[in-house]
């Protein structure tokens, strides 16, 4: 199941002080009003608050101080310095929030804690809805440490918070073998897709659409049930998007779906990985020019050379060949077998795979899950932006995703995703998913600008442009994959021939389209509107 952790925490007036107070209740509400107006503010799905906020954020200059995605009112909020600059917000449908602290501000104060509270044990990150530098100090600051922390921030009252954390910053790559059910967990040898953790909310691969032609093309084509026909959806871009995967496997008839396909050597987002007497998690399958490979954490990728399947070492899968920590915390690991064909998708850890076919940026508010190989799928929300983490001896981590999702070790390098969008790789935090607290994740956009590698395992995936234009081909596309699972259970052939349609349509990413043993079509489905409105129907990244 998922993993979610909220912290637990008579007066006789006279008449005369009952009319007083009665009066200031009419005053204070004017006298304390919120300079926000959202009366007229519209909502917007998250992919569609992204692109807005962009554009807004690039029009407001040094006049804006950040923004970040309201869930509950799915509304965009754009935090800004001035009363004409809220104006031109609203005018686009934003809440508009006037703040004390510009972004000159919040960015001046994460350089006066690098360069005078470097301290072991603490993070800061950019909190647009409080309008601070959040800092968060673990158990382990204390003393003089302590002493150092709170010198540097007494001076910066109004632009910077501080907080403890119950727990230890730490990388989350483990020593041991993975523990099946730990935490409600997939182990090791339940990564292939037997029962582990998490019910991983409502994303388990069930039919989905996507948000309008803007904003990523068609979702999710097909349910992957175990045999199933796989999942056939195509994910677009948006903005720096990475576009969507390639065709995805095209196994033979009979074969399991759900887990990674141990006999193609393909893992999936999740999955266990060993070297050096760790373990870690892969993260999101990539190619690099046409080369299958996937990412992993920058720690892990430092602990060995070569990675294996196993514990034991007997099935290595892959080799080194770029790998980024501290400052960074990426790695790039291209299987050794040329011929892999590693599906971009994501381990669930219940049976089923959710299908990646694009990455995004993050954005403060936004619902993601976290897959990997000790605590299987939890939840959460990012909480902060361009975070920055010192784990101790050195090792500082800059730029990093800061969010509420639980890890533990061995999660290292584990899938940060969100619906079909790769989000992040897991890097380290405090905590545990038996008491909560705080974890921190790689960029997956900047992992792959710096490695030249693409989502997907394929062609590299459209780009934002074609999956535009591809989106209302997208549909039609999911009708073929779904046809041609249903002649999949007659052949293997067939099922392949589904697969190629599938990719066809605006290079819909179709998933082990070929492993329908059971002959089961999934359930096709997909959305492609002209353009989101902010509806319930066809949105991506809710």
């Amino acid at each position: 199941m998922s993993h979610r952790r909220v912290n637990k925490r008579t007066l006789a007036i006279s008449g005369a002080a009952v009319a007083a107070l009665g009066a200031a209740a009419i005053l204070l509400p004017n006298a304390n009003a919120n300079p926000d107006k959202t009366s007229g503010a519209k909502t917007f799905s998250s992919p569609v608050a992204v692109k807005l906020a962009r554009s807004l954020a690039a029009d407001l200059g040094d006049n804006g101080a950040g923004w970040y995605y309201d869930n509950a009112n799915r509304q965009l909020v754009m935090n800004v310095v001035d009363e004409d600059s809220a104006e031109g917000v609203r005018a686009k449908g934003a809440v508009a929030k006037i703040v004390t602290n510009s972004m000159e501000d919040l960015k001046a104060a994460t350089k006066t804690l690098s360069s005078d509270a470097s301290v072991p044990g603490t993070a800061w990150s950019i909190d647009p809805v409080t309008n601070k530098v959040q800092v968060t100090a673990d158990r382990t600051v204390t003393g003089a440490k302590w002493a150092t922390l709170t010198k540097a921030t007494d001076q910066m009252e109004g632009t910077v918070s501080v907080k403890r954390s119950q727990g230890e910053f730490k990388k989350f790559d483990g020593a041991e073998a993975a523990r099946p059910g730990d935490n409600g967990g997939a182990g090791a040898e339940d990564a292939a897709g037997d029962a582990g953790a998490g019910d991983a909310g409502d994303a388990a691969g069930n039919a989905g659409a996507a948000g309008g032609a803007d904003d990523a093309g068609a979702g999710g084509a097909g349910d992957a049930g175990a045999g199933g026909a796989g999942d056939a959806g195509a994910g677009g871009a948006d903005g720096g998007e990475q576009g969507a995967g390639g065709a995805g496997d095209a196994g033979g008839a009979g074969d399991a779906g759900g887990g990674g396909d141990a006999a193609a050597g393909g893992l999936d987002g999740g999955d266990a990985i060993f070297g050096g007497g760790a373990r870690c998690s892969l993260g999101f399958n990539v190619s690099v020019d046409g080369a299958p490979g996937f990412l992993t954490a920058g720690h892990c990728g430092n602990a060995s050379q070569t990675w294996t399947s196993d514990e034991a070492g007997a099935q290595q899968v892959g080799t080194v060949q770029d790998s980024k920590f501290p400052e960074s915390d990426f790695a790039l690991v291209m299987y050794d077998d040329a011929t892999t064909q590693a599906s971009s998708t994501v381990d669930l850890q219940n049976g089923s795979t959710q299908e990646i076919g694009r990455a995004v940026e993050a954005s403060v508010g936004l619902k993601v899950q976290r897959s990997g190989s000790t605590t299987g799928v939890t939840d959460g929300t990012v909480t902060g932006l361009n975070a920055t983490v010192n784990y101790g001896n050195g090792d500082i981590v800059n730029g990093l995703i800061q969010t509420d999702v639980c890890a533990e070790p061995g999660d290292s390098g584990g899938a940060m995703f969100a619906e079909d969008a790769a989000v992040g790789l897991t890097s380290g935090g405090s905590g545990d998913c038996t008491q909560g607290g705080e974890t921190f994740f790689q960029p997956v956009t900047g992992a792959l600008e710096a490695t030249g590698a693409v989502i997907g395992a394929g062609d590299g995936g459209a780009g934002g442009g074609d999956a535009a234009g591809g989106a209302g081909d997208a549909a039609g596309g999911a009708g073929d994959a779904a046809g041609g699972a249903g002649d999949a259970a007659g052949g293997a052939g067939d099922a392949a021939g589904g697969a190629g349609d599938a990719a066809g349509a605006g290079n819909a990413g179709a998933g082990d389209a070929g492993n329908a043993g059971a002959g089961d079509a999934g359930n096709a489905g997909a959305a492609a509107g002209a353009g989101d409105t902010g509806s319930d129907t066809g949105q991506g990244l809710n």
